[in-house]
């Protein structure tokens, strides 16, 4: 049986909320007042007897009693709590904070997710676990879920605000017209388990009161959260279609002498006049705070299990977290713009919970592959899945995001890195190269010097097609989420397709030095959306307004380092090279005898790549001798065919990058030594599909002749 709160303090709380005196109680059980004082005050304890008329006076069960851990059902109830108008007249027309970020699940999964790393229990050495749970209510689940949150309570707030002509108004009457037209409502749980849980008290500085009750409260801890404006936890309230969220918190430190069922609900709804009676703004479900006079003002309350239940907010264990349920959860995200459609749905509902599955589970991946993933001791920071349901029955099972299918390059990378398997060179397919990149810390509070110089892991490794885009740099610091994922400029032609990382601060690991400085500096640097590192108020305030620059002198170091790892030397008209190399061959028919190796054209070098649409890209470098302007030639592109003729394959495009121009599908020079092109198959003329084909480019004259 679960442990619960002392006798003492748990009857006064429960006198209170019965609004019953010592005295009164004393009469009822037929005791002295003197004895029920040295009950509360923790001096004495009733005997099973007196218990048994305890509870009768306080209109509750045995058990309660015995295990304390909710209140009894006497007294006050449970209610809607909405704060008055302000007196001056003032009036907030939605919450500002929430107007930071789009109601896009994949903002959410990264906002929610960040805040569980930031409150893993770290001492058990356990990864975080967050699940996402989608949930649609139709018919009598639906109704009974409305009964259950006073829906008759809210409605009259929501029908003045769906009527007020500002954005908040037009969400809510989208909200409703979705609930009522089509008799169905979504919910969406984050679950997370391993993690701190709002603990504090519900007024003061804490958890709870960072969460619940204030807004740009963000109460982290430690220089690598990643959270440091509090308003990730405006997505919350902002995927809402309803504004409406419920929390259910197993707190890893006890209060009040309990642990779990902690309960509240919060609303964020625009100024508004309901019968005659201004609210400012936010509403609570609680119940009525027994300290307060006349019991106006609600706070949190220990539910029973079968209140948690027809809220759909039990969690799976009594392992610390916070499960915070969306009410009318919604996605903004276009369709036009969604990958994740499948070819086909292009019709899908935006809404439908079938996709917003999917996105959750891309965006996981993307934003937190690397917090995912262990190696050597250490185990990884975070679990994440998704699962969908409807009406309690499995629509969609429960699907663990996995690094190595959403990002294995990177993935294979990190995990080198933790095994400590890395190579300082390349010499075979597959490996991983680390080196260090340098950052130069500038002092605090804008004095002159350096507080020393960190080094930042820098790894690179082959690419993979399921990595998406190629030839990219990945960064991020101590919790592992990804900060920035850019493409690496002015690479040169001849290159491998790569991915690199980039270990800043903590994620460098223990041995680097300066980690916790670099840590706080970059922090610093993120503005809220934690998307980049670059000039904030925040690195100008605490630092100096040119700190700014340490970030651009790392950022040109990073890419140095990376194409001088990357960069594979030239080599003649044979092949690609690399990758390319299994896909790729470069070749011409045998010379015409007339020509020389000092006058022939050379197509010295092609670097190619199969864009998302299934064409070839291919860039091309060709030796002009003397004479170029002279020159007219066509390059031509075939599929790789292990016998008979090789099919031809058209350009879409054909343009001249360097030293040349096309004109009419014929490459015309400018003058002698290198020229660049560059090549776009049309995939309407490929006979196989490009994943499965090689490709061999020709150079001819413009009469069409061979060349070599």
């Amino acid at each position: 049986m679960e442990a619960g709160e002392d006798f003492g303090p748990w009857l006064a709380r429960q006198l209170k909320l019965a609004d019953m005196t010592q005295t009164e109680l004393a009469q009822a059980v037929d005791v002295t007042r003197a004895a029920v004082s040295a009950w509360i005050t923790k001096r004495a304890t009733p005997r099973p007897e007196t218990i048994e008329r305890i509870a009768r006076a306080l209109n509750t069960d045995l058990v309660t009693m015995h295990t304390r851990t909710t209140d009894t059902h006497a007294g006050l109830p449970l209610a809607w709590y909405h704060r008055p108008g302000h007196e001056d007249g003032g009036r907030e027309l939605g919450n500002a904070a929430a107007f930071a970020f789009d109601a896009d699940v994949s903002v959410l999964a990264r906002e929610t997710c960040q805040n569980s790393l930031d409150e893993r229990l770290t001492a058990n050495g356990r990864p975080v676990r967050v699940r996402y749970t989608l949930h649609e209510l139709t018919g009598e689940m639906l109704t009974r879920f409305r009964e259950a949150i006073r829906w008759n309570d809210l409605y009259p707030h929501y029908e003045v605000v769906r009527a007020q002509d500002q954005k908040v108004g037009r969400v809510i009457d989208a909200g409703l017209r979705d609930m009522y037209e089509r008799d169905r409502l979504v919910l969406l749980r984050v679950d997370d388990y391993n993690a701190a849980g709002l603990t504090g008290d519900d007024y003061d500085d804490g958890r709870f009161a960072a969460v619940v009750r204030r807004q740009l409260d963000s109460h982290k801890s430690g220089s690598s959260a990643g959270g440091s404006y509090g308003l990730g936890k405006a997505t919350i309230w902002a995927t809402s279609r309803l504004g409406l969220v419920l929390i259910n918190s197993t707190l890893s430190e006890p209060h009040e002498g309990r642990t779990e069922r902690r309960l509240i609900g919060r609303l964020d709804l625009p100024w508004r006049q309901v019968n005659g009676k201004a609210c400012a703004g936010p509403a609570w479900l609680g119940r009525p705070d027994p300290d307060v006079p006349g019991g106006k003002v609600v706070r949190s309350w220990w539910a029973d299990e079968d209140t948690v239940e027809s809220l759909h907010l039990t969690r799976e264990s009594g392992e610390p977290g916070t499960s915070f349920l969306i009410v009318g959860a919604h996605d903004v995200a276009s369709l036009a713009d969604d990958s994740s459609v499948p070819e086909g749905d292009e019709t899908e509902d935006q809404d439908s919970i079938q996709r917003m599955h999917r996105r959750l589970v891309q965006a996981l991946g993307r934003n937190f592959w690397a917090a995912m993933t262990g190696g050597g001791e250490q185990l990884p920071l975070l679990e994440a899945s998704v699962r969908t349901l409807r009406n309690r029955d499995v629509l969609i099972p429960e699907e663990r995001v996995d690094p190595m299918v959403t990002q294995p390059s990177r993935t294979r990378a990190l995990k080198a890195f933790l095994d400590g398997t890395t190579v300082e060179q390349r010499t075979e397919a597959g490996q991983v190269v680390a080196t260090t990149v340098p950052l130069n810390l500038p002092a605090r509070g804008g004095g002159r010097g350096s507080q020393g110089e960190h080094r930042a892991v820098l790894l690179v490794t082959d690419a993979e097609d399921a990595d998406g885009k190629l030839n990219r740099v990945v960064t991020m610091r101590g919790n592992r989420m990804t900060v920035k994922d850019t493409a690496v400029p002015g690479l040169p032609i001849a290159v491998n397709p790569f991915q690199a990382v980039l270990l800043a601060g903590e994620a460098a690991g223990p041995e680097a030095p300066f980690a916790a400085e670099a840590e706080e500096f970059l922090r610093a640097a993120e503005p809220p959306e934690h998307n980049k590192w670059g000039q904030t108020e925040e690195l100008t305030l605490t630092y100096s307004p040119s700190a700014f620059r340490r970030i651009n002198s790392l950022t040109r170091e990073t890419n140095k380092a990376i194409k001088a790892l990357v960069a594979r030397p030239k080599q003649g008209g044979g092949a690609g090279g690399g990758r390319l190399s299994r896909t790729l061959t470069v070749g011409a028919p045998k010379r015409r005898r007339q020509l020389t190796a000092a006058t022939m054209p050379v197509l010295e070098e092609v670097d190619a790549q199969v864009l998302d649409n299934g064409a070839w890209q291919v860039i091309g470098e060709i030796r002009v001798p003397a004479g170029g302007q002279d020159w007219r030639l066509v390059p031509v592109a075939k599929f790789d065919v292990r016998s008979g003729p090789r099919p031809t394959i058209a350009w879409a495009e054909l343009v001249g990058l360097d030293n040349c121009q096309a004109v009419d599908g014929t490459l015309q020079f400018a003058g002698t030594g290198q020229a660049t092109f560059r090549g776009v198959t049309d995939p309407t003329t490929h006979a196989v599909r490009s994943t499965l084909s090689g490709l061999i480019v020709e150079l001819r004259t413009g009469e069409g002749k061979p060349l070599s």
